[in-house]
C-alpha cells in the first residue's frame, strides 16, 4: 500500500522495518505522510488518523498560509539578497569591471551585466559553492562533538525538505541552507546529525537532538514560521 485515503485526506504511506511507531509528517508543501511499521493493518492507520485530524487539518492551514506567493526577484540595484541571514544589496557592474560574473564584495553582491538574463543560475551556483564550505566545516565540528560519523555533505536542491539523511550516513543539504541565520543553519545541521543516532522522529530521536541542541524547540519554530521567507530567489 503506497496512498491511504481518509475521507478529504490522501496520504502517502511509508512502511519500514526499523520502524516502531506511527508518525503523520506534513510536508513543507503542504503533502501528507505516514510512516509506518513494515506490514501495519489499513484499518489501525486509519484510526490513527482520525485521532490526528484536528492537529493535521491546523498544520495544512498553517502550511497553505506560509505558501502566499512571495515577489519574484528583478536583480536590480540596491534589490537584498540573503546570506546566512543577512541581507546584502545588489549593484550591477560593468562587463569588464570582475573576472567572474558575480560576487560579494564590501558588503554588496556585485552582478556583472552581461549575466543578468542568467541571474539566479549565477545566484544559486554562488550560494552550493559557499554552502557547501560551511556546512561541511559545521558538520565536521558538530560531527566530533556528537560523535558520530558521517560519510560526507552534499549540498543540492532537495524541493521542501532542508535536509535529508540518506543511506551510507551522508548528509544532505538544501543550499537555500546557507540563506538561514547561522544558529538556524547549524539547527539544520545538527537535526541531521542525530538522525545518523535515530533514523526517524520517534520521541528518542528529539531527547536526543535537546541533548544536543536545548534551544532546538525554538529554533525549529523560527525555521517553521520564517522559512519560506527564503524561498524568492
Amino acid at each position: 500500500m503506497t496512498q491511504l485515503a481518509v475521507d478529504d485526506l490522501t496520504f502517502e504511506v511509508r512502511e519500514s522495518t526499523r520502524r516502531k511507531t506511527l508518525e503523520i509528517t506534513v510536508d513543507r508543501g503542504g503533502e501528507l505522510i505516514i510512516s509506518a511499521p513494515s506490514g501495519t493493518d489499513e484499518q489501525h492507520l486509519r484510526d490513527f488518523v482520525m485521532e490526528k485530524r484536528l492537529w493535521i487539518y491546523r498544520k495544512l492551514a498553517e502550511k497553505a498560509e506560509s505558501r502566499r506567493p512571495l515577489p519574484q526577484k528583478q536583480y536590480v540595484n540596491g534589490e537584498g539578497f540573503l546570506y546566512l541571514g543577512r541581507s546584502y544589496r545588489l549593484k550591477r557592474v560593468p562587463d569588464d569591471a570582475q573576472d567572474i560574473p558575480l560576487k560579494l564584495v564590501a558588503g554588496r553582491f556585485q552582478l556583472r551585466e552581461d549575466a543578468v538574463p542568467n541571474a539566479r543560475e549565477h545566484f544559486i551556483h554562488w550560494y552550493s559553492a559557499r554552502a557547501t564550505d560551511w556546512l561541511t566545516a559545521r558538520v565536521k565540528a558538530q560531527a566530533r562533538r556528537m560523535g558520530v560519523e558521517p560519510a560526507g555533505v552534499k549540498v543540492q536542491d532537495l524541493g521542501y525538505r532542508w535536509g535529508s539523511c540518506g543511506k551510507g550516513s551522508r548528509v544532505y543539504f538544501h543550499w537555500k541552507t546557507i540563506l538561514l541565520p547561522r544558529p538556524i543553519a547549524e539547527y539544520v545541521v545538527v537535526h541531521e546529525l542525530v538522525h545518523l543516532h535515530e533514523p526517524h522522529h520517534t520521541p528518542a530521536f528529539w531527547r536526543r537532538l535537546e541533548r544536543a541542541m536545548p534551544d532546538y524547540e525554538q529554533r525549529k519554530g523560527w525555521l517553521a514560521r520564517h522559512g519560506i521567507e527564503v524561498e524568492g530567489i
